[in-house]
Parts: structure tokens; sequence; C-alpha cells
């Protein structure tokens, strides 16, 4: 059984919708990940609300929505996410990052006054709320698996690697990488693997001025997939201050370091 990527939202931080953003896109972090018949999202930046529209679209009422975290760009979609107010629908969310509180308190605490008018309570899709320890191996479906690793950036974050009949995506974003030193629990996680979508917020000369800001640069990206032996790579969570041809000049070098790689723009589909 093959693995299907829809990416729905490529841009890290904020939102950009712009003349400068049209071919990447400007929405924030949302993936959308297809093995036979059962559905994956990972993360609910703004990307969320128009891969709800498709679900809403083509009745697709059950999914597995998996959190890296809960910093707002990978959050700030959920309320709008329309297939959530549809009582016929069914998903299940989850999150191995928050060591004190719980994804669903997060998630609330996000639609409360007098921040945002609607309340969690509003969504009448019934909502399994999950947190697990970044590391665990969960059964998402039958067949399909994810292992999880815990990530390097401000509050925690999770990677993900999932599987399904011999085939692996991995999604490792919103992670900072120690310069000179290649992180042994991305590398773990990534081994091998068919693709592999990473955080390729930064070049290594901007990453300079940006340390502690929890993100890694395309070079990175490079060197990690080279020594995990990576089929093909995707580079995420593009930096909004990074305009189209900024993101075409950064995917030639990257095309020149690394054959196999794609920079991720919204609505580009792979399979593996």
């Amino acid at each position: 059984m093959s693995l299907r990527l829809c990416f729905w939202g490529v841009r890290g931080s904020i939102a950009c919708p712009s003349p400068s953003h049209v071919r990447y896109g400007g929405n924030t972090s949302c993936l959308e990940i297809t093995a036979g018949d059962h559905t994956i999202i990972l993360d609910s930046g703004t990307g969320i609300r128009p891969l709800g529209v498709q679900m809403s679209e083509q009745g697709v009422r059950t999914a597995a929505l998996l959190m890296t975290h809960t910093h707002w760009d990978h959050i700030n979609g959920f309320p709008f996410f329309g297939p959530g107010f549809d009582r016929q629908n069914e998903f299940r969310i989850m999150a191995g990052h928050l060591a004190q509180g719980s994804i669903r308190d997060v998630l609330a605490g996000q639609m409360t006054q007098p921040t945002f008018p609607v309340p969690l309570e509003a969504m009448q899709a019934r909502m399994t709320f999950e947190d697990f320890k970044a590391g665990d191996t969960i059964d998402l479906f039958p067949g399909v698996t994810a292992r999880t690793a815990a990530l390097n950036h401000p509050n925690g974050a999770t990677g993900y690697r999932i599987e399904s009949g011999g085939r692996s995506i991995c999604y490792v974003t919103d992670t900072e990488h120690v310069p000179g030193k290649l992180d042994k629990s991305v590398l773990g996680l990534i081994e091998g693997a068919d693709l592999v979508v990473y955080d390729a917020t930064y070049t290594d000369a901007e990453f300079e001025s940006k340390v502690g800001w929890g993100h890694s640069t395309w070079q990175e990206a490079v060197r990690l997939s080279k020594a995990a032996k990576v089929k093909r790579l995707a580079l995420f969570h593009h930096d909004p201050s990074h305009t189209d041809d900024r993101m075409d000049a950064i995917g030639a070098e990257a095309k020149e370091a690394f054959g196999e790689v794609v920079v991720a723009a919204e609505g580009m589909v792979l399979v593996v």
C-alpha cells in the first residue's frame, strides 16, 4: 500500500498570503497523508481550513490528527476546520510534547474569549484527545503506525515517522540543530526513510543570528539525509521573509547538494 502526502500549508511562524508568496503558498503547517482509506493530518496551521473543505466535499469523516507541538502557527487553523463542526465525523487528536496540561486544554484555550468567540464545545464532531510521550510508537489504523521522537524546540515538539506496508514518511519540523553535531534522535527516526519532510526555515548563514529560536536549515536537512541514507527530502516550514524567488534559489542550491530534494509547496503531492 502506497502512502500519499499532500501539502496544505508549508510556511512557518505566520501565514503570509501575498503576491510574493504565490508559488509556494502562505498557509502555515498542515500535511495530509493517506494510507489506503485512512487519513492522517499532521498539524493544524492555517492550511487545515482548505483541507477541511476538501474532506467535506469528498465525504471523509474519520482522521487522526497528530500535532508536532502547539505554537500558534501549528494550531491556529483548528477553529476553522469545518469537519470538526459536523457531528457525523470522528477525529483522534494526539500530541506528545506537553509535560503539563493536555492537548485538549491547549486547543480549548485558544478558542476562549476574548481571543476567539466560538468555544471548542461548538465543534460537534466526536473527538478523542490523547497525550502520549515522545518516543512512543502509536497504532493509528490497522497496518498504519507512527513512530515518534522528541525534537529540540522551545516548549518541546515531536517528530513522526508514519509507516505502512514497508513504506515510510517522516515529518520533522520545528527542531533546532547544533552546528557540527548531527542530532542522534532525528537520525534514528529518519534512518532509511522513503521521504523526509524537514524544518528548513533558515540557511546556514541566517541561522547564526537565530540560535535559540528552535529551527534548522536546508543545509542541515541535507547533512542529516545523507547520513541517514534518506531516499527523498522535502524542505519545509519556510521563513515568511523567503519570497518565491528566494525559495527558487534555495531549491536550486539544495538540488546541487542532494539530488532527490524538493521544496514543499501548497498543493504538492508526493507518493511513496
